[in-house]
């Protein structure tokens, strides 16, 4: 770990100096301060990654400087230097939150060993609270033996161990988030952190900060510096969910960081130089978000060095059994008591699903919470009334008018206009689901709507 910016304590100028010359040399940024009242000036004004103190100075010593850092919640590290008669004070500084002693007269490569450890302590320290809150949100693997996922886990397979940037595109609910990970469980990244980040669910002024992360006094309320998930998935992979919804200013500064493998943390001017893989996903058409301004064309070819596309759950029916029996195990439930019967099977599979895997995991929830976890009957499972007689196919074509000869645009125009309107009536008048069976963006339909039904008034 280098290019670290560390303070150094001591009120000897000559041990200032040596601890200066011997961390330049480990290829770390040195601050330097004669006690622990100029160390704190140092630490308001500047970022510090690590502090290494002598324990006796004037003014305030090596002890006050650790429970002052302390009082203002700060966790940086602190390495403290001690002679052969003061090793007891050491230790009580340790007990204080000090990460280890050094011990008068040292040499080089006991000081490296100690900043290298320190150093480690808060990289394990931030993967630890992130991995905690991975395990809190949970995640399951993929269920499915349908070809079509088997598509799907072959090239994910094949994309695993390079370093390629991937875009995974599918509807919502799909399970783009469990590509990503299978994608980083597949790379030699698979030690290091998978860190996810929703642009959607995250406002604008707020997700800069949360990408980049800032340092201390960049906006008001910024009392000390933040890591953010870029600087957080060095040496893994971060996941870009939703990058359509990304602003076009912050999706500019995404492709910078992408070209040059650098960020800069907001309200600070050092280059943090990192190795990530970006794996981005959208529920939208990318080209059609390049072509209406949501995505930036520079940057779709940037994240698109290989994609690959979710099936929803209605091209994939053959699974939808499997994924009953995980999601009842998954409520502890057994599936030799609780599981499904033929008919309410046979409706499962008739249900267009524009919720996908997660619409699935909701309602089979319900049911085996209104069927007591005994067998789950049709009346268990509480599909919207025209969705339940759908099937999982496209419309058919419209029997009048296609034995007459008409120009083939009026044709084509005729057919879309009816396919809507099937579309519509499988998803009971709702445009996000008939959109979504469609196969197109909601937008793309509202546009459609404006110039086959202008009498609806879409507006």
């Amino acid at each position: 770990m280098k290019d670290r910016q560390i303070l150094v304590v001591d009120d000897e100028p000559k041990m200032r100096r040596v601890l200066e010359i011997m961390l330049q040399k480990m290829g770390h940024r040195v601050l330097t301060a004669g006690n622990g009242r100029e160390a704190l000036a140092h630490f308001q004004a500047h970022t510090v990654d690590l502090v290494i103190t002598d324990l006796r100075m004037p003014e305030m010593d090596g002890i006050g400087l650790l429970a002052s850092l302390r009082a203002q919640d700060s966790d940086v590290p602190v390495v403290v230097i001690t002679a052969h008669g003061t090793i007891e004070t050491a230790v009580a500084a340790m007990k204080q939150g000090a990460c280890d002693y050094i011990l008068r007269p040292f040499d080089i490569d006991v000081l490296e060993l100690a900043v290298k450890r320190a150093l480690s302590s808060v990289e394990v320290t931030r993967q630890n609270t992130f991995l905690k809150q991975e395990i809190d949100r949970g995640w399951d693997a993929f269920i499915g033996t349908s070809v079509a996922m088997q598509s799907v886990y072959e090239l994910i397979r094949r994309v695993g161990p390079s370093k390629a940037s991937v875009l995974i595109t599918g509807e919502t609910g799909t399970g783009k988030e469990l590509a990503a990970r299978a994608i980083h469980n597949a790379s030699p990244r698979r030690d290091k952190l998978f860190v996810p980040i929703n642009c959607a669910a995250i406002p604008a002024d707020i997700l800069e900060s949360e990408l980049f992360g800032y340092e201390k006094g960049a906006f008001t309320g910024a009392i000390k510096d933040r890591v953010g998930k870029f600087e957080l998935a060095d040496g893994g992979t971060i996941f870009l969910d939703e990058l359509t919804e990304m602003p076009m200013p912050l999706q500019a500064k995404l492709l910078r960081v992408l070209q040059e493998n650098t960020i800069e943390r907001l309200g600070g001017n050092r280059v943090i130089k990192l190795d990530i893989r970006v794996i981005a996903a959208t529920n939208r058409d990318p080209l059609e978000g390049v072509r209406t301004g949501k995505l930036r064309e520079d940057l779709y070819y940037r994240v698109n060095v290989f994609s690959i596309e979710l099936p929803p759950l209605r091209k994939r029916v053959d699974d939808i059994a499997g994924l009953v029996d995980h999601f009842i195990v998954k409520q502890g439930h057994s599936t030799t008591d609780t599981r499904l019967t033929a008919k309410a099977l046979e409706q499962l599979v008739a249900y267009p699903w524009p919720g996908n895997v997660r619409e699935l995991e909701n309602m089979v929830e319900r049911a085996v919470i209104l069927s007591g976890g005994g067998l789950l009957n049709e009346q268990h499972f509480l599909l919207p009334p025209l969705a339940a007689e759908a099937k999982p196919t496209r419309p058919d074509l419209p029997a009048a008018g296609l034995s007459t000869v008409r120009s083939l645009n009026q044709a084509v125009e005729d057919l879309e206009a009816h396919l809507i309107d099937n579309a519509l009536a499988m998803a009971a008048g709702n445009k996000a689901k008939a959109a979504a069976l469609l196969e197109i963006s909601e937008r793309t339909l509202w546009y459609k709507l404006k110039k086959y039904r202008p009498e609806q008034n879409p507006s």
